[in-house]
């Protein structure tokens, strides 16, 4: 398999191997994807898979017509993936995670979990002032500017804000097992978003 997969974050949990070290894994409810476009182009070719069925009545009609042109049922997510050849594909082939290996290197992205608008300490890791009673320099950031030159602060300044809630990617993790009969993968690590989000494979 060369193009990627939708699925789910299911949680964390830890499993023993043969030497008794306890190793931290996460499970994911992967596919069954369902390919729903292919476009070739002369250098790359793309291919659109589809995740969870979704009711027609939650979808606008563009996007019933795209289903409907190729007879396929509803899908909620799409996702698009390059690829070199795409001969071995055809349009409704479904993909499983049977298609992966044990002990196979993969790429995960994801929405990391939100942490709402956080200060300097937590967001960029600002050490903290003096916490002596004359202290008044707690938990605040210091200085943000030079002076009269250049007058301003410049963009980009480490500053409290949002934290979180953006697309990460881990790359290299491993997939420790794959329960074909459930859907579910057991990947070494921690994936980015809480749990039921959705995370995207891309094999490496």
């Amino acid at each position: 398999m060369s193009i990627g997969m939708i699925g789910q974050k299911v949680g964390m949990t830890q499993i023993f191997d043969d030497k008794g070290l306890a190793i931290p894994v996460t499970l994911l409810q992967v596919g069954p994807c369902t390919i729903t476009q292919i476009q070739k182009n002369e250098n790359y070719s793309r291919i659109q898979i589809g995740y969870k069925i979704l009711n027609p009545n939650k979808l606008n009609k563009p996007m019933l017509g795209h289903f409907a042109r190729k007879n396929l049922p509803c899908f909620k997510y799409l996702k698009e993936y390059k690829i070199k050849d795409t001969e071995n594909y055809n349009v409704g082939d479904i993909i499983k995670v049977k298609d992966l290996k044990e002990k196979e290197f993969v790429n995960v992205s994801g929405l990391s979990s939100g942490k709402g608008f956080s200060g300097y300490q937590k967001r960029h890791k600002f050490s903290r002032g003096p916490m002596s009673h004359g202290s008044k320099n707690h938990r605040e950031p210091g200085s943000i500017g030079a002076g009269t030159t250049p007058g301003r602060v410049f963009p980009g300044k480490r500053m409290a804000g949002r934290m979180g809630h953006r697309r990460v990617t881990i790359q290299n993790i491993q997939i420790i097992k794959i329960d074909s009969i459930n859907n579910l993968l057991v990947m070494k690590g921690s994936i980015p978003g809480k749990i039921g989000n959705i995370i995207y494979i891309n094999k490496l």
